[in-house]
């Protein structure tokens, strides 16, 4: 699937299956915080596109899912090194999803996160 945003932040998938997912970016200088840290955003992104990529797979054909919320924990500060976000569904409704995220640099937690999506049918319009 194409992924404009996830391209332009250097974002792959490395591994999809159901119901789990494997993100990971490289650590570069575009992606610090005037504080020469990875900027948390860089943090949510990949939690939020690791959890899309674990619940795509599980949905209905025609089905689409929307974040509805993300409550995301740092840890530690990321100066370089490579970004690894693996993520699992923990429940999945008719119309609501649960997720986990756990953000890694190395061996090392640096971030997790928790989230819902919401899972419908998109209504025709026009």
């Amino acid at each position: 699937m194409e992924h404009p945003f996830a391209d332009l932040i250097g974002m792959e998938v490395n591994f999809l299956e159901l119901g789990k997912s494997e993100c990971s970016i490289p650590v570069s200088k575009k992606l610090l915080n005037p504080h020469k840290v990875v900027h948390g955003g860089v943090l949510y992104s990949l939690a939020d596109t690791g959890m899309g990529a674990a619940l795509y797979p599980m949905l209905s054909e025609g089905e689409l899912c929307a974040t509805i919320e993300i409550k995301i924990n740092y840890y530690s500060p990321v100066h370089d090194g490579r970004l690894t976000c693996v993520t699992k569904v923990v429940n999945k409704g008719k119309s609501v999803a649960n997720l986990e995220s756990e953000i890694l640099c190395g061996d090392r937690l640096v971030a997790k996160a928790n989230g819902n999506y919401s899972i419908f049918k998109p209504s025709k319009t026009r």
